[in-house]
């Protein structure tokens, strides 16, 4: 699998805001791939999807979905139900859309060791994924790793709960760097790709799903999304990492300017792999 290059959510540039004016734009701007950002809600209907799908297959964009920011599995009562029932519904309406990965924000530690919310949010998402099998719906479920402390979602504990089947980690580089302030040479990139390797194997890092953005950040860990030019991100050196590790999949750019910054990260990766 190719590596391809894009944007969480319709490009600044595109000519309307709608999801299928982005995926136009992506095609336009020789992009690859998108995320649908249903990070505010899924408001999009099974009609809209399906012209999705038309276009994005037409075009031959790569999508995925993000699911709602407002998640956490390790909850109880109507907290985990509405939980789950957004994942549920962001990974319905990807799949009208063609979409292969949902990403998700799994939930908070709060009072609980760390060991036990992977235990809770582990039989959350085993029932999401059962639910969904059950349904006909293939679609992969992917944890993504955070920014914050007090988080799930570490480097380690979403290559775990990859135990589950039709689990797979989405790697935020930027949230990773924003954590301690490391992770942030072509060596700390390395060792990350190599920790994808050694739990998933060659075709973990055929079919990876990563977020880059320049990042602000504080003792506490990410505080905003900053283009690369505004942030001390060294997305050069990360470029550099993809080609010694030769990966595959999607890269999803988050910085405020989107598609500036997703093209000035594939170029880089273009030029280092043609070098």
């Amino acid at each position: 699998m190719s590596l391809l290059f894009g944007t969480a959510g319709t490009p600044v540039s595109s000519r309307g805001t709608d999801s299928i004016s982005g995926i136009r734009r992506i095609h336009e701007l020789g992009l690859g791939c998108m995320e649908l950002e249903f990070v505010r809600g899924v408001k999009m209907g099974e009609k809209t999807a399906r012209a999705v799908h038309d276009v994005a297959k037409r075009l031959d964009i790569r999508l995925s979905v993000h699911a709602p920011y407002y998640i956490n599995l390790n909850a109880e009562g109507e907290t985990l139900s509405a939980s789950r029932e957004r994942i549920l519904k962001s990974a319905r309406i990807g799949h009208i859309c063609g979409a292969k990965s949902v990403v998700i924000h799994a939930g908070f530690i709060q009072k609980y060791p760390r060991e036990a919310v992977y235990e809770r949010i582990k039989a959350a998402i085993t029932d999401i994924k059962e639910t969904l099998k059950n349904e006909g719906i293939d679609i992969t479920l992917r944890i993504e790793t955070m920014g914050r402390g007090w988080q799930f979602g570490s480097l380690d504990e979403a290559l775990a709960i990859t135990e589950v089947d039709g689990i797979l980690p989405c790697i935020d580089f930027s949230h990773l760097h924003a954590i301690t302030g490391m992770n942030n040479s072509r060596e700390e990139f390395a060792s990350i790709l190599g920790k994808v390797e050694e739990k998933l194997g060659r075709s973990g890092l055929d079919d990876m799903h990563i977020h880059v953005s320049g990042i602000e950040y504080s003792e506490k860990g990410e505080k905003n999304h900053l283009i690369f030019a505004e942030s001390d991100f060294k997305y050069k050196e990360l470029a550099q990492a993809f080609v010694d590790f030769g990966i595959g999949g999607m890269v999803i750019c988050e910085s405020p300017n989107l598609e500036e910054d997703a093209l000035a990260l594939k170029r880089e990766y273009d030029r280092t792999r043609l070098a």
